[in-house]
């Protein structure tokens, strides 16, 4: 007899009474993939209902879309700002580093 447990996206087979550890989902991406961007949300156009269908606003999808674009683009700005700031530390840290060593390395001569 044979148990499932879900681990991730996949199906994986597992003994009764056995404790398998799921692993990490990865954050590996396809090298095609590409995150969207603000500006494809802004241009992003949805096909018109034919005629006696219901459909969406186009008014309203338009306002919800730039309401996402908007969002996308803080965040966007938000971690450019974070990537710069974190540059910054890490290069303090190693000047920090890189003085610390060499007084150290003065002490023991």
């Amino acid at each position: 007899m044979r148990i499932f447990r879900r681990v991730g996206r996949r199906m994986r087979a597992g003994r009764p009474g056995a404790i398998r550890q799921a692993s990490k989902p990865a954050n590996y991406r396809s090298a095609v993939y590409l995150p969207l961007r603000p500006w494809q949300v802004r241009e992003r156009r949805f096909r018109h209902t034919r005629f006696g269908r219901r459909g969406l606003d186009p008014v309203e999808v338009q306002e919800f879309l730039d309401r996402v674009a908007d969002d996308l683009s803080a965040v966007y700005d938000a971690l450019g700002t974070s990537r710069q700031e974190a540059a910054r530390i890490k290069d303090a840290l190693r000047r920090w580093q890189s003085e610390h060593a060499r007084r150290a390395n003065a002490g023991e001569r």
